[in-house]
């Protein structure tokens, strides 16, 4: 390995190339569920999210043997996955953040469940009207867990370009949402 990729998967990618072609399926156990969350990201639906794992899981498939082991195999993916969802979608559709999750506490009353959906529906507002540039970078760093050096691998950005583009989007988050504390946004 050439560095800096999680061994297990190099292995398994490395054995996969070798012939194990049916080991390609621990793969796609272990990063599904991520691709399928960026999937929902761009596509906003479940259908179009699952068509949109198989289409990525095809992908890194046939191009396997280019994975070279000097990032995580995970960042090489959601490289694969971020490029895929990017020339699917047009400029002008929206995607929705993770923030939109249903969850709500065992024993949690009426009133704080509300409050809670006003608060995640507000962060989900100001999220979805940052720029695109912003939001992908904000996504990738908060919802997907990835250092700005794999963000730098999967959009191409530079990580001082990244950097500034969340320290942004923070400010512009931070504004929206006093807006929407003070009863500013409708």
């Amino acid at each position: 390995m050439a560095g800096g990729g999680d061994i297990d998967d190099w292995m398994i990618v490395t054995r996969i190339v070798s012939g194990q072609k049916e080991l390609f399926r621990l793969l796609v156990d272990r990063h599904e569920q991520a691709v399928y969350g960026m999937g929902l990201s761009f596509f906003r639906n479940t259908e179009d999210a699952a068509d949109f794992v198989q289409e990525v899981f095809l992908k890194a498939y046939r191009n396997l043997n280019s994975f070279e082991g000097r990032s995580r195999f995970s960042t090489w993916l959601y490289k694969i996955a971020y490029n895929t969802a990017v020339n699917s979608v047009t400029r002008k559709k929206e995607y929705r953040s993770l923030v939109e999750d249903d969850q709500v506490p065992d024993g949690d009353t009426p009133e704080r469940s509300l409050l809670r959906g006003l608060i995640r529906e507000a962060v989900h507002e100001a999220v979805v009207g940052l720029p695109e540039r912003y939001r992908i970078c904000v996504d990738l760093c908060f919802f997907y867990d990835q250092s700005y050096q794999e963000i730098e691998g999967i959009t191409g950005y530079p990580v001082n370009t990244i950097k500034s583009h969340v320290f942004r989007a923070k400010q512009i988050l931070r504004n929206r949402l006093n807006e929407y504390a003070e009863g500013g946004i409708e």
